[in-house]
């Protein structure tokens, strides 16, 4: 099995239109979204490595030092899977872009990094 880096994307427009819409429009997607993406948890929790989460605004360091930015990154989740296929399969549909506005799920597997195979528990 080999394990796997979601990130969540949105971009700024796609927030954006969420925040445009009227505090009843909002409650009603997050109504929806937040049980369809707890049952998707529930549904893959043997390939929950671990469950991540969401993220604010960016701040940069460079050799230019540190200032604010901006990118599309808004969460993510570890994954475990046979393939990058296996671990595509497991967001088909995710209430991230079904239902919220997000845009993508990229997925990108660990070539060298941190200790997967102790398992944080979740």
């Amino acid at each position: 099995m080999a394990y796997f880096l979601a990130v969540y994307t949105m971009k700024p427009e796609s927030l954006a239109g969420f925040y445009a819409r009227s505090k009843a429009e909002q409650d009603a997607i997050d109504a929806e979204g937040l049980p369809k993406w707890e049952a998707w948890e529930q549904r893959n929790a043997q390939a929950l490595v671990n469950r991540g989460g969401m993220v604010g605004k960016t701040l940069r360091v460079s050799k230019a030092g540190i200032a604010p930015a901006s990118n599309d990154f808004c969460g993510y989740v570890v994954v475990e899977a046979e393939t990058i296929e296996a671990a595509a399969d497991l967001f088909r549909d995710h209430p991230h872009f079904s239902v919220f506005p997000g845009d993508t799920v990229d997925l990108m597997p660990f070539l060298a990094g941190p200790d997967l195979e102790n398992k944080p528990a979740l």
